[in-house]
């Protein structure tokens, strides 16, 4: 896994700075978040000393509300060769023999001996899990540029962009229990139901935010109407800030001539006249009061994505500055590509490099969402 492949190389000198959460075991007391060790230098069983945030050499973590008897209450034992996990009590409940840096093994782990079946399963996080996300919702109408800008924005400032639309769309072709449904909606313009366009991005941020880390999230094309936003309440909660929405504004006749032109290259079915001007009525009619309720908030920053990509992209830098997770880089290929700053790869180089000049069809399907999102 990328994960436990990124630290194979560290050392007691560095910081423990990952956390893990227990969930699932047969022993409720059990299940919760753990956080690195804070517990004194000692000598352990195998006459190891410890050190802050490791045990026997390796990272060993604390209960985060601090009722275990044992700490540290998920370590490594040198003496079995085997992550153990303890009780309230501090008596061993379940345990995995293997020698791997971290404790969230594909295998399944053993009940030990005052543990009760089942497992728990573990999850290592790369940050602090209760720290609540810093989100920036991004609307505009079809071929407004959302996708360029969260792309740029991704690529250049450490944002995580999710689309809801991208996501909708890989549920359908997944062939999920939702596909048809899903399908029938993009087809006729219309708002995909609320909850499974929810469900799906709060799964997503879940994975990106334990894969690596990020917890800015720019999610794109939500929310489209005011069961939208109901709906995220609903399932986020109502102690969670605002977020800022990105607004991008832009003639229907850009976003017409936008659309026909990517037409050529994106494969989509909703990339033809009709369905945008279904979906520019749709988003005049469910997605601008949304975007009313926002702006009373004071929480809309606009962008005139009608002007040059180069411009839109300065307003839309300034704009995100505060959940940025890096200072500004150099332009990467791929975004001086996106900006227009240099011409995309011909077919023909791409298959000379071994693609098939799929980064160029994608950027040309990627400028808008079809799906409305919930």
């Amino acid at each position: 896994r990328v994960l436990r492949t990124t630290i194979q190389t560290l050392t007691m000198a560095e910081e423990n700075n990952y956390y893990v959460t227990v969930s699932g075991s047969g022993l409720p007391e059990v299940d919760g978040l753990y956080v690195p060790s804070t517990e004194p230098p000692k000598k352990s069983e195998s006459g190891t000393m410890s050190s802050l945030g490791y045990w026997n050499g390796r990272m060993a973590w604390d209960r985060a509300d601090r009722k275990s008897a044992r700490n540290p209450a998920l370590s490594y034992s040198n003496s079995y060769k085997a992550w153990r996990l303890c009780r309230l009590d501090g008596h061993l409940a379940y345990t995995i023999e293997n020698e791997d840096k971290l404790p969230d093994t594909p295998t399944v782990w053993d009940v030990y001996k005052k543990g009760v079946s089942p497992a728990p399963s573990i999850k290592v996080h790369t940050s602090d899990p209760r720290q609540a996300p810093s989100v920036v919702f991004v609307l505009g109408g079809p071929g407004a540029g959302k996708g360029t800008m969260c792309e740029l924005a991704a690529n250049q400032l450490g944002w995580t962009h999710l689309s809801a639309g991208d996501l909708l769309r890989a549920e359908r072709k997944a062939g999920g229990a939702n596909a048809e449904l899903i399908e029938s909606y993009i087809t006729q313009g219309k708002i995909v139901p609320v909850a499974i366009t929810v469900g799906l991005i709060k799964k997503a941020m879940e994975d990106a935010l334990a894969s690596t880390g990020r917890n800015s999230f720019l999610v794109d094309g939500f929310p489209r109407s005011l069961e939208n936003w109901s709906g995220w309440q609903e399932v986020f909660g109502t102690d969670m800030a605002v977020p800022t929405m990105l607004f991008f504004e832009c003639p229907l006749k850009v976003l017409e001539e936008r659309i026909m032109g990517r037409s050529k290259f994106s494969g989509r079915s909703d990339d033809n006249v009709e369905a945008v001007r279904k979906r520019f009525n749709t988003y005049k009619n469910e997605t601008m009061p949304i975007v009313d309720v926002f702006r009373g908030l004071g929480k809309v920053v606009d962008v005139d994505s009608s002007k040059g990509r180069v411009e839109v992209w300065e307003e839309v830098k300034v704009a995100l500055k505060e959940g940025s997770s890096t200072d500004e880089k150099p332009l990467t290929e791929r975004s001086e590509c996106l900006l227009g700053l240099r011409p995309w790869p011909s077919k023909k180089k791409k298959a000379e490099e071994g693609g098939e000049g799929e980064d160029r069809k994608k950027q040309k399907g990627a400028d808008g969402e079809a799906v409305k999102s919930m």
